[in-house]
């Protein structure tokens, strides 16, 4: 019975040239010959300059310890993997939290809300953003120009953490009478992140309405959380894997 021989190497490479990069690693995987033809930096080369330009940069300053091309591509390949892939889900639900917002000026409290996170009504486009309800019981008449002190926390069930998403003091933005909004940004998660940036802000509105004599009533309060990059709100689960890094211990 004849032995079967493995094609000589000149085959190899011309075969090699018509090989995708996947096909192409595999391929080098079928021994130890393969993977010294199918391993060579003119083949991976054009592979590696086409998909990851800077990588390629790397291989003659590395020298003299050179990384083959092949390495160099299987790097990329790997880091784009790795970006393009779904964070995981949070820890954190809804329906461990509880919001808490309180609006106070100088005279007293203005609006208070407690409303558990499983009683929001999630936003029809999915992002971290919730309107609650003020009751009629609550509604305490003050003027725009009210300096107001606007608080805002997330609290974990149970009193199990807290974490201030808004302190914040002043005039605000109001806007035709009718609509009153604060902001504050948001410290990076994280113990060693000193003097870098979340990229997120928190944001309140209040809805306001006529209370008589000049003076409004707050009807409606709406809490979220906005991408400085975008200054779009973020979606729940971003939101969420935020807060868990100040509610959860690790």
């Amino acid at each position: 019975m004849m032995r079967k021989l493995s094609p000589p190497w000149q085959v190899l490479e011309l075969v090699a040239h018509r090989l995708e990069p996947e096909t192409l690693a595999t391929a080098a995987c079928v021994c130890k010959s393969w993977s010294a033809s199918l391993s060579s930096d003119h083949l991976w080369q054009p592979f590696c300059s086409a998909a990851y330009p800077s990588l390629s940069n790397l291989h003659p300053a590395a020298a003299p310890a050179s990384v083959p091309y092949c390495k160099l591509y299987s790097l990329g390949r790997a880091a784009e993997k790795r970006r393009l892939q779904s964070p995981p889900k949070p820890d954190l639900s809804m329906h461990d939290l509880v919001f808490a917002v309180d609006v106070q000026n100088g005279r007293g409290c203005v609006a208070t809300v407690v409303c558990p996170g499983a009683d929001l009504k999630p936003d029809r486009s999915g992002v971290f953003r919730f309107d609650i309800g003020v009751e009629s019981d609550n509604l305490v008449a003050f003027e725009e120009l009210d300096s107001l002190r606007i608080t805002w926390n997330v609290v974990l069930q149970g009193l199990k953490g807290v974490f201030t998403m808004m302190d914040c003091r002043g005039k605000g933005s109001f806007v035709l009478g009718l609509e009153g909004w604060f902001s504050k940004e948001l410290p990076p998660p994280g113990c060693c992140s000193s003097g870098a940036a979340s990229g997120l802000v928190s944001d309140l509105r209040l809805g306001l309405r006529e209370g008589g004599g000049g003076k409004v009533v707050v009807e409606k309060i709406s809490v979220g959380v906005l991408s400085i990059v975008s200054w779009r709100y973020v979606c729940i689960d971003d939101a969420l894997r935020y807060l868990q890094h100040f509610l959860l211990p690790f």
